[in-house]
């Protein structure tokens, strides 16, 4: 650094520095980039240090010369203003620099923009291509499935009509019988000995009748004598009185005897009946499916607790019997041909018919109960077997059939998309039965309509669309 010094006093005093040259010389060190913190320190405390009047320094006398000490720094003008301009010229730079990047920043986002719009465009101005296929119509039965449960045509249980032992049992479970088998024989010596006792008096009052009978006789041919001796006054005619008296009373006689004699063959027929039934007979053909007697048991002969004895069910016929849903009520009538399968048999096939119906629909289900009549006579199902019963019902009216990925779901309702010379319409549908895979509608469509298959997601009356060219061309 530069420094200026002046030729010591008269004294000897060194002459004092201006406090500007050491504040000047720390500008000066700072724009030169020695200007840190010490060597401005260091020109400030030469500025404060310097004296205000010339002073003798110490070890030398009056006339004696200071050492130099450093003067401010003198300052560049042409340095300063090669500065300035660097400083101008870097705020300009970055304020272009920023400039740029925020008309890059805009230009990027008109760009983004415009593509966007014109993707929205493109997309608005897009026909989509759809699949379309003829709307089908039926007329023909419909074939409904429904489950049906398999029951004996005929089933019965025996029940003791006579109090005694089981003395044989010639059935068991599973035994095929016919009707008048004898299963068991009941071993009853109460009623066999009320049933002689019963004979004997109707012989009894048997003869009591031919008794009453011969007095009959008797007395007509004795009042008919009295009569001719009254009439020739051979006799009284009080006699005459008296002999008619007895002819009516061997009448009534006569009467009460035949009456006895009707009671008691009652009593008779009864007894008979209570000794028939100690034979345990089949009431039809079919199979036992129950025994609870063994051979002797107590059996008790009671209308309500009575001892049961077998169960017995034919099964040649077999009714299976389903709930027809109140849809295909009307359609439904007896005598139409049903076929019946069972899950465990696949590939066979049971026909039969609709034999009845319980003619009132179920208020719980609103359904109808029906029974189909199947010949079983193979034995190749059994009573309670669960099946799949098929039903060909005929159609109230004709109705056309709609895939389920044809059909639109929105809050107001079902519909279906037609298309009509490019333009898309919707239609309500009023939907009969669904079975997931197609629907059956019964309005809304009409025969030969274009049915849109794969309708758009955001499809709206009056849309254009455009029928896509079939797979492969």
């Amino acid at each position: 650094m530069n420094q200026i010094t002046t030729p010591p006093g008269p004294d000897g005093a060194e002459p004092k520095q201006s406090a500007r040259a050491g504040t000047e010389g720390a500008v000066a060190g700072g724009a030169t980039g020695a200007g840190s913190a010490t060597g401005a320190g260091v020109g400030q405390v030469a500025a404060d240090a310097a004296p205000t009047r010339h002073e003798a320094a110490p070890g030398h006398g009056p006339g004696t010369m200071a050492p130099d000490r450093p003067e401010r720094a003198r300052v560049d003008p042409a340095l300063d203003r090669r500065r300035g301009r660097l400083a101008l010229m870097l705020g300009v730079a970055a304020v272009l620099l920023v400039g740029a990047l925020v008309a890059l920043g805009a230009w990027s986002h008109s760009r983004t923009s415009a593509s966007a719009a014109q993707a929205l465009q493109q997309q608005n101005d897009a026909v989509p291509q759809v699949r379309v296929a003829a709307v089908k119509v039926l007329d023909g039965p419909r074939r409904i499935e429904l489950p049906g449960n398999m029951q004996a045509f005929d089933a019965a249980t025996l029940y003791a009509r006579s109090t005694g032992y089981v003395a044989k049992r010639n059935a068991d479970i599973g035994s095929r019988v016919h009707a008048g088998d004898v299963l068991a024989v009941i071993a009853s010596p109460d009623v066999d000995q009320q049933y002689a006792q019963a004979q004997a008096q109707l012989a009894q009052t048997a003869a009591a009748y031919a008794q009453a009978s011969a007095n009959q006789k008797l007395a007509g041919i004795t009042s008919q004598r009295t009569a001719d001796l009254v009439k020739n006054g051979w006799s009284s005619r009080q006699q005459g009185d008296t002999d008619k008296s007895s002819l009516d009373a061997s009448n009534a006689g006569v009467g009460v005897a035949k009456a006895n004699i009707e009671a008691q063959a009652a009593e008779v027929r009864r007894l008979k009946q209570l000794v028939e039934f100690e034979r345990i007979t089949a009431p039809f053909d079919g199979v036992i499916t129950t025994r609870d007697v063994d051979v002797g048991s107590l059996v008790v002969a009671n209308s309500q607790s009575g001892t049961q004895l077998f169960s017995i069910a034919r099964s040649d016929v077999l009714r299976v019997q389903v709930y027809v849903p109140q849809e295909d009520y009307f359609s439904l009538h007896d005598g139409e041909d049903a076929m019946v399968s069972v899950p465990e048999l696949p590939g066979r096939e049971f026909h039969g018919k609709v034999a009845r119906n319980a003619g009132t629909l179920q208020a719980g289900t609103r359904t109808l109960l029906t029974e189909v009549d199947v010949d079983n006579r193979d034995g190749a199902l059994a009573a309670g077997l669960y099946g799949i019963v098929h039903l060909d019902v005929p159609r109230v009216a004709p109705v056309a059939l709609v895939p389920s990925e044809a059909v639109i779901f929105s809050k107001d309702g079902l519909s279906a998309a037609v298309f009509d010379n490019g333009v898309l319409r919707l239609h309500k549908l009023d939907v009969l039965a669904d079975d997931g895979a197609q629907v059956e509608v019964q309005a809304g469509l009409k025969a030969g309509e274009q049915l849109i298959l794969n309708p758009p997601v955001l499809a709206s009356e009056g849309m254009r669309v455009a029928v896509a060219a079939p797979d492969g061309k």
